[in-house]
């Protein structure tokens, strides 16, 4: 599988072992920054080409998904979202891991390097690769309804606003 990764300085080291894990067990990794430590960088262009990239492997048929870091991960996470298409979600267990796909079909994941170790984070971007999305027609249904006002601003059938 193809994973596309990002980071800002504050998550370089971890994206650095964890893309040798995620090599290691076979994936394509690609990198899109930050390749040196600034401690000035700012993440989102790197987190939004990484989602960016996600999105387009998945419109060609390319199986992938993508990971961001940064300190807490919020800020990735967000900026990640920024990209129509993106489903980013913010990881701090196995279990938000698995339902990021199971129930969200997230194909990205955030995670703080400040927050987790190493270890942690690695057993948390495995169980989030190994698991597929349940396909359920409820989750379906919401994602759909995210996508719909993530292009329209409205939700059929549904009260948006004040």
């Amino acid at each position: 599988m193809r994973i596309h990764i990002a980071t800002d300085h504050a998550g370089l080291e971890f994206s650095q072992d964890l893309q040798q894990h995620l090599r290691a067990a076979g994936h394509e990794v690609i990198d899109h920054g930050p390749t040196a430590f600034d401690p000035l960088d700012d993440y989102p262009a790197f987190c939004i080409n990484a989602a960016l990239a996600v999105v387009a492997d998945q419109a060609a048929g390319v199986e992938c998904l993508g990971i961001v870091f940064g300190g807490s991960g919020n800020g990735e996470q967000m900026a990640a979202n920024k990209v129509r298409g993106a489903r980013a979600a913010l990881v701090w267990s196995a279990s938000t891991a698995l339902l990021a796909r199971q129930h969200n079909d997230a194909n990205l994941i955030s995670i703080g390097a400040r927050q987790h170790s190493v270890d942690e984070a690695k057993h948390f971007i495995d169980v989030f690769i190994a698991e597929p999305f349940s396909g359920e027609e409820r989750h379906m249904r919401r994602i759909a309804q995210l996508a719909e006002y993530e292009s329209t601003g409205r939700i059929v059938g549904h009260q948006i606003g004040v």
